[in-house]
């Protein structure tokens, strides 16, 4: 019996062990440009500059991928991702336009998942896509109605004490942020993380959600400027969002994250 019971213990210890040293899975997802000028909406250079920001990180295992087309090998993709990362255009629309896209999505969220959305990657021109995008991801910049505008401003750190905002002040940025953005309605709520002044009125421009199928969700809006990524702010912002929706211990003092070498960052044009 004594020996039975030991040989439980031991492989109960081991499974244990083995889970805790499986790295958690993130997927980027990015598209094509769409037509901006460059330097604005770099979608697959600025998720590489992420990409190179969460490399040292032990524990995470990063895969990329373009979704363009009918990105056929996307829900097999996001089946097998802990986090989804998605930087890609007009993305609420992209989400809804693929039955098993959306359904892939709803799975993983269903199952705890993490979700993290960049910029035109919350879009949608029209209200249709809106609904199904914000129950997965917590907001949306959606509809006939939607706001967006370039402003010099000071971002200010609505939680200092959220993990996503460790090692973070309050900075100045010249941004085109979206504003005035969908969120989900009742509980629980979606937590302001980053706040900006946009005609005298303090916006929600980055959020995070603690989803009620126990899963993360995390938005910002801005990252219209690809040269923003040269600021350790935003780097930072964006890798410990992806340590919080993995559900990851942020570092005390935040995520050290270096300025990758120029190869990631465009040069102007």
């Amino acid at each position: 019996m004594f020996h039975l019971l030991s040989c439980v213990f031991v492989l109960c210890f081991a499974c244990a062990a083995s889970a805790a040293d499986t790295p958690k899975k993130v997927l980027l997802v990015s598209s094509d440009p769409d037509g901006h000028p460059p330097g604005t909406h770099e979608y697959a250079p600025g998720l590489e500059v992420l990409a190179k920001c969460l490399k040292p990180v032990v524990g995470i295992e990063v895969t990329t991928s373009k979704a363009d087309g009918p990105w056929k090998e996307g829900p097999e993709l996001i089946g097998r991702a802990d986090v989804v990362v998605l930087f890609v255009s007009e993305g609420a629309k992209w989400l809804s336009a693929d039955e098993k896209r959306l359904a892939a999505f709803r799975q993983h969220a269903k199952r705890g998942g993490g979700l993290v959305v960049i910029h035109w990657g919350m879009g949608a021109k029209d209200a249709e896509p809106i609904e199904a995008f914000v129950m997965l991801f917590g907001g949306c910049h959606g509809g006939p109605d939607r706001k967006y505008q370039v402003v010099e401003t000071t971002a200010i750190v609505a939680d200092p004490k959220h993990p996503i905002t460790t090692g973070i002040k309050d900075f100045k940025v010249r941004e085109e942020f979206y504003y005035k953005l969908k969120f989900p309605k009742g509980e629980p709520a979606v937590k302001p993380v980053l706040q900006v002044e946009i005609d005298g009125a303090k916006e929600t421009v980055a959020w995070s959600w603690e989803r009620v199928d126990s899963g993360r969700s995390f938005g910002f809006s801005g990252l219209h400027f690809h040269e923003n990524w040269k600021r350790e702010e935003y780097r930072r912002l964006m890798s410990q969002a992806v340590l919080w929706t993995a559900k990851m211990t942020v570092p005390e003092k935040g995520l050290t994250v270096e300025l990758p070498d120029s190869a990631y960052l465009l040069e102007k044009k």
